[in-house]
């Protein structure tokens, strides 16, 4: 099935353009000229992926945006003919998961497409396997340690225990070890990680989950030099061995 793609743009030339551009791609592509017909479109078409202009009559981009975003979680990657630092700030904080400032290339366009649409599917992929792992039992109601052998995760707790002692984690941390654990023997993407620990948007890179898992490994790891528990996966980004 083709990937559905919403575009938002009140420049004839330019919105013509681009959905050709797209469809040639093999993309399904839906088209809007103002802030509320793309409401109305978002809604209704349930789109995998936004392409909205930030200067729209009616409702502008930012919030069309910021509206969307509080209804649905599809990405969206915003089109400004602006380049000042403070719109890409604002439509970043609106909820906007990227920015292209006008005039783009179509390759660069593309390409942006391409990296969205993956974050989608591997988030799919990652909530498929969470389902089918069954890693989110319950006992009467609650949330059921995750143990691995002298490591207890308490979730409902929200405390970590190594060798019967309690861990100080920061908040991140936490969800980020609980995050990995629940997918012990899978090799997670940085990306796939920032995105379900951090969330759509977090304004930051894959460096912070480098960061946060050097932590960890230093709570964790009885040798953090030699990772056995968090695995550096080359190329990918990390697996939980338990």
């Amino acid at each position: 099935m083709a990937y559905k793609i919403l575009v938002v743009e009140d420049d004839a030339t330019l919105l013509e353009t681009l959905e050709y551009n797209l469809a040639r791609q093999g993309y399904e592509v839906i088209t809007a000229v103002n802030g509320r017909v793309a409401l109305e479109l978002a809604r209704r078409q349930e789109p995998n992926l936004i392409l909205l202009d930030v200067m729209l009559p009616e409702l502008d981009g930012f919030e069309v945006c910021r509206i969307l975003r509080q209804e649905i979680s599809v990405p969206i990657l915003m089109l400004t003919a602006r380049a000042d630092e403070i719109d890409k700030i604002v439509g970043l904080e609106v909820g906007a998961d990227d920015y292209l400032t006008k005039p783009f290339s179509m390759r660069e366009l593309m390409a942006r497409v391409k990296a969205l649409l993956r974050r989608v599917e591997l988030i799919r992929e990652e909530l498929a396997v969470t389902r089918e792992a069954g890693n989110e039992q319950t006992v009467q109601g609650q949330l059921a340690n995750l143990t691995f052998g002298n490591l207890v995760i308490d979730q409902n707790r929200r405390e970590v225990r190594l060798d019967e002692q309690p861990l100080r984690l920061k908040p991140k941390e936490f969800d980020l070890l609980v995050f990995l654990s629940r997918h012990q023997g899978i090799a997670l993407s940085r990306d796939l990680i920032l995105e379900r620990v951090w969330g759509w948007s977090y304004d930051g890179n894959s460096r912070t989950v480098d960061v946060h898992v050097r932590w960890l490994r230093e709570k964790i790891e009885p040798n953090p030099a030699d990772a056995q528990r968090i695995v550096t996966v080359r190329g990918i980004g990390y697996r939980f061995d338990g």
